[in-house]
């Protein structure tokens, strides 16, 4: 460091700082997850105990011989199913929470003839009343007690035994995991499945949609994520503020929440702050829209009559349909039983939100060609099919409101729309891709011209920031991320006295102005095709 007094005779010798202050591109490619995890879960495990024959004997025994009052025996699946149904009617149920009242429980005794359960509760939180001063069904949190004791232990007429897992997780609490093994440890493997009539639906929605959330981002290239755990959508906004304190975060998704505009309009607007302007939300669309074959296209797209049926338009946010179909491991082991009946080639299939897929597609996008690349034409790993058949017309009509569309392509699932929510509105930054650069360019700027405050403004600091900054646009164009054949036709970069006159310079400020032509995707690919003989076109 250069000394400014120099008293006794001599040689001296001293480091002149660089003008070069390098700027390095920050992280685009960190996630962070969202979703309802319960206290304690349960999980299938493979029964090395099971007997397929000695299986089929007590079904076909158990479907025939008489009770008591000359009517079936009750099979255990058939038990569990009708348990269930029993605690069905607890969610049904609604409770009126006073002012200032924390939680209030309702209890349900239920028993069978072998007392093998002996009961099920139920929790109400808090939350938000309607006028009413009621609790929606949706908002009201319970559990199943014990599951069925038959599922609890190894028996030789089942394939699989359930196994329990207490989560250490508190909830509002995040964990950093960069893969799905530390996942499980935190908050469970996947979890187990109804029996009987609900076969197909999970024991805990929200567990089962972020655990396949967070395999899906590491299966499609993810390698860093947060995980957050919450009891209820009403704990959605205080968890987001502690993610607040963690500045790498750039993708965020609740996948474990309901898909309602609620939800929706809380990540926008997490997105859309100037604290994290940073981050980019993925919303998924909710699971039933109509008829598999032909879907409502009126329940995508945006309604005179003020409702919103799809999220509000956000340059900060990405929306994406159908839902996509995964095999689920608990699923499949429970599909083996032959009280199911299910045959192999659809053992557990089930259909998740697409986001955590999606956020491990533009991790990988975004390592493998910069986050200036659309992450769309990719094949979603881990994904066999599609909840609905989205053709080419109605694509027509969802497109241009930024609903990307996941469609089969060529025989592979494939991302087919690259567009923020909103599309056509959000003008120049419809584009996902373009979006997501411009966030990357203010970030990277941001962060690494921190040494400038409080330098002295002078010529001198405004050729340092023109050269730091010109040199880190001319390795962004050097990607493929600018468009124009040399640095000057991609971006200019201008601070002098025209910029920054006394009156400016009076108020503490020092202002740059950059300009970038930032490439933008091939959306529609045309090809003019005529016939010619020689050089005579025809």
């Amino acid at each position: 460091m250069a000394r400014t007094t120099y008293r006794a005779p001599g040689v001296y010798v001293e480091e002149i700082p660089s003008a070069r202050q390098p700027i390095a591109g920050v992280g685009t490619n960190t996630a962070a997850f969202i979703g309802i995890v319960p206290d304690t879960l349960y999980y299938p495990v493979v029964n090395d105990d099971y007997d397929p024959v000695v299986a089929r004997q007590e079904i076909e025994k158990t479907s025939t011989a008489p009770g008591p009052a000359g009517t079936p025996v009750e099979t255990p699946d058939a038990r569990l199913a009708r348990l269930q149904r029993e605690m069905d009617d607890l969610k049904a149920a609604q409770a009126t929470v006073a002012p200032g009242d924390d939680e209030k429980r309702l209890a349900k005794q239920i028993k069978d003839k072998d007392k093998e359960i002996t009961a099920a509760r139920s929790e109400v939180s808090a939350v938000p009343a309607p006028a009413a001063g009621s609790v929606e069904n949706e908002d009201l949190t319970y559990d199943h007690g014990e599951p069925d004791a038959d599922l609890l232990k190894p028996v030789d007429q089942r394939p699989y035994y359930l196994k329990r897992f207490d989560v250490d997780v508190a909830p509002g609490d995040t964990k950093f995991c960069t893969n799905f093994t530390e996942y499980t440890k935190r908050f469970g493997p996947f979890s187990a499945f109804r029996s009987g009539a609900d076969a197909s639906r999970p024991m805990y929605p929200g567990h089962y949609e972020l655990t396949h959330a967070v395999h899906g981002f590491f299966k499609n290239g993810g390698s860093r994520c947060f995980v957050a755990r919450v009891r209820s959508p009403a704990e959605l906004e205080k968890v987001l503020m502690n993610f607040e304190s963690i500045d790498e975060v750039a993708i965020i998704a609740a996948p474990g929440l309901p898909k309602t505009p609620d939800v929706w309009n809380a990540l926008i607007d997490y997105s859309e702050d100037e604290n994290h302007e940073n981050v980019f939300a993925i919303l998924d669309s909710p699971k039933v829209v109509g008829d598999p074959n032909d879907f409502d296209i009126e329940k995508l797209t945006y309604s005179e009559s003020g409702e919103q049926p799809i999220p509000r338009p956000s340059e900060n946010a990405a929306f994406y349909f159908p839902q996509i179909e995964v095999v689920d491991p608990a699923k499949q082991l429970q599909d083996t039983d032959p009280v199911r009946g299910v045959e192999a080639k659809y053992r557990g299939r089930t259909y998740v939100g697409p986001s955590g897929h999606m956020a491990g597609i533009y991790a990988r996008t975004d390592e493998e060609r910069g986050v200036h690349k659309a992450p769309a034409n990719c094949v979603v790993r881990g994904a066999t099919g599609v909840m609905y058949y989205v053709s080419k017309p109605k694509q027509e009509i969802l497109n241009p409101q930024g609903v990307n569309v996941i469609r089969t392509i060529n025989g592979a699932v494939t991302v087919w729309g690259a567009r923020t929510i909103g599309g056509d509105r959000n003008g120049e930054w419809k584009y996902i891709p373009v979006r997501r650069f411009f966030l990357f360019l203010q970030e990277s700027i941001d962060k690494g011209t921190q040494w400038v405050v409080f330098e002295p403004n002078d010529y001198m600091l405004w050729g340092k920031i023109r050269l730091n900054v010109t040199a880190f646009l001319t390795n962004v164009w050097r990607s493929g991320a600018l468009f124009g054949l040399t640095p000057e036709e991609a971006f200019y970069v201008k601070c002098d006295a025209e910029l920054n006159p006394p009156e400016v310079r009076d108020l503490g400020q020092v202002i740059t102005e950059i300009g970038v032509a930032i490439v933008r995707p091939a959306e529609f690919v045309i090809f003019r095709i005529s016939q010619s003989t020689g050089q005579e076109k025809i």
